[in-house]
């Protein structure tokens, strides 16, 4: 008896150091691919994808400002690496970052937002899921690495479809969230731009009665009040003696936000 224990616990052991190395391996590396190489062919997949199912936004009266507010945060951190973005027609409220700094930002998102600042903060927010690595690290986390490179090689097993609803429609884990979040409070105040705003966005559309239609962007970043709080407590912490600036200004957003509200009742 004392001998299968024996051997059962060695069998044990032996086990639980297997998968302690299989978790430590860079998988990546085992298979000679480097993760800016998968990343960025992945961007060229799904944005491939996206391209082709939405309805995106060419009039530069409406992407020249939302891109004038992005580069500014970009220089006003040291943010060097180039965001691609988008802006698509549609009547939900939603933005969502795609591998390879793909911003894609919703016609009906920019219409909801009150002033720039809020604008700025949903920006700011998706900025710190591409800084941060989160765009990949929830695609590993979901559907695993080998199957995202048997995407890049060309291996789609028709989860492309399934894979690009994960990064427009579901959340972030908690923890990726609420780093999301401080960055972003803190790329704001970088910026010497007020980030309540940030927090007055997140909990007017957590009130919203239909969340499901109008509120995508909340509905996809849970526990929305409670960040909302976080956020204003953060902003007070980092809240600079000096004034806040406007990028665009009232009357250049007012203009882009009516400009977004009229694609969107298009759409709709």
């Amino acid at each position: 008896m004392m001998k299968i224990l024996k051997q059962a616990l060695v069998s044990l052991l032996l086990f639980a150091t297997v998968l302690y190395g299989f978790s430590r391996v860079n998988w990546l590396s085992v298979f000679h691919l480097e993760e800016d190489v998968i990343e960025e062919k992945l961007g060229k997949i799904y944005w491939d994808f996206f391209s082709d199912t939405e309805e995106l936004v060419e009039d530069e009266e409406v992407l020249q400002p939302v891109d004038s507010l992005l580069a500014y945060l970009c220089q006003a951190n040291g943010i060097e690496r180039p965001v691609k973005l988008h802006i698509a027609k549609s009547s939900e409220v939603n933005a969502f970052a795609l591998p390879d700094r793909h911003l894609v930002v919703y016609s009906s998102l920019i219409a909801d937002c009150r002033n720039e600042m809020e604008l700025c903060g949903v920006l700011a927010h998706e900025l710190a899921h591409m800084e941060k690595g989160h765009v990949m690290k929830k695609l590993i986390k979901e559907v695993g690495l080998s199957v995202l490179a048997g995407m890049v090689a060309g291996n789609d097993g028709g989860v492309l479809k399934e894979t690009a609803r994960l990064l427009s429609s579901t959340a972030y884990d908690r923890t990726l969230e609420s780093e999301a979040d401080e960055c972003a409070v803190a790329y704001l105040v970088g910026a010497d731009i007020n980030p309540e705003p940030l927090g007055d966005f997140l909990y007017r559309l957590s009130e919203e009665e239909d969340v499901s239609s109008l509120a995508e962007w909340v509905s996809t970043h849970p526990d929305s009040k409670k960040r909302s709080s976080m956020i204003w407590e953060e902003a007070k912490r980092l809240k600079r003696t000096s004034a806040f600036r406007e990028v665009l200004g009232v009357e250049s957003f007012d203009r882009l936000k009516e400009k977004a509200r009229l694609l969107t009742q298009k759409k709709r």
